[in-house]
């Protein structure tokens, strides 16, 4: 059964030239010699929800392009509790820094939802940011952007309350990856997983999310969660909880 599925894996997975994501990653700037290169050495990986790609300090072999799923960057703070920093999704390369730094992961990855990445080997990686100014320059502007959200979630959390960036995490989770047949999120974050994005306890998120189903912006139903009225809970400034 392993071996039937590694082969199936392998066989139905495209090629490098043809994957779906390659135009909106780094990945786009590699020369038809590099992808060649990339289908011979790359490493597809299949992991489950909640399944470790990385741990913070690890010292990693490689870089992960993530062809589907979702996948949640964490670090550990000083009072022992995990930080959600980013979300990565399709498209998104994660590893590069360390990689390029030469320095140990200050990130743990897990797998949000079931996750297909392929694992490019560090020589490989970094011979073609020494030889293709492309793309050492499209991962310049990859870095660039991941500063910015950064700097902007750093400003969110300092002057924005619960209220507003638990709403502006529950829209942009319906239109990141959508809804299913009967209107829930896709994608079913723990509640300490959004306590852990918005940066507050677990104890504040569910009580603000308990308001939010009484004030009918939203419909819990057990982990699900559906947005009844995403305008109202866009411009929920009025409202006092």
């Amino acid at each position: 059964m392993f071996l039937l599925n590694l082969y199936q894996t392998y066989f139905t997975m495209p090629t490098c030239q043809h994957c779906e994501v390659r135009s909106f990653s780094p990945f786009q700037e590699l020369t038809s010699q590099e992808l060649e290169q990339v289908q011979r050495h790359r490493l597809s990986q299949q992991f489950n929800k909640g399944d470790v790609l990385f741990e913070e300090g690890n010292a990693l072999n490689g870089v992960f392009g993530i062809r589907s799923g979702v996948c949640k960057l964490m670090k550990l703070g000083a009072n022992g509790r995990y930080q959600i920093i980013k979300l990565a999704t399709s498209g998104d390369m994660i590893g590069q820094r360390s990689l390029v730094c030469d320095e140990r992961t200050n990130l743990k990855a897990i797998a949000l939802n079931s996750v297909r990445a392929c694992f490019i080997p560090k020589a490989k990686f970094k011979a073609w940011l020494m030889t293709n100014s492309k793309l050492s320059f499209c991962m310049l502007k990859f870095v660039a952007s991941d500063l910015k959200k950064a700097d902007d979630n750093l400003m969110k959390m300092a002057q924005k309350p619960l209220k507003q960036r638990l709403s502006e995490l529950l829209l942009y989770n319906q239109t990141q990856f959508g809804v299913d047949e009967e209107g829930f999120l896709n994608i079913n974050f723990s509640r300490k997983d959004y306590a852990n994005l918005v940066g507050t306890s677990t104890e504040s998120t569910i009580r603000m999310l308990s308001n939010f189903n009484k004030a009918k912006w939203i419909q819990i139903k057990g982990k699900q969660i559906k947005i009844l009225n995403p305008l109202t809970l866009k411009n929920n400034s009025g409202t006092q909880f």
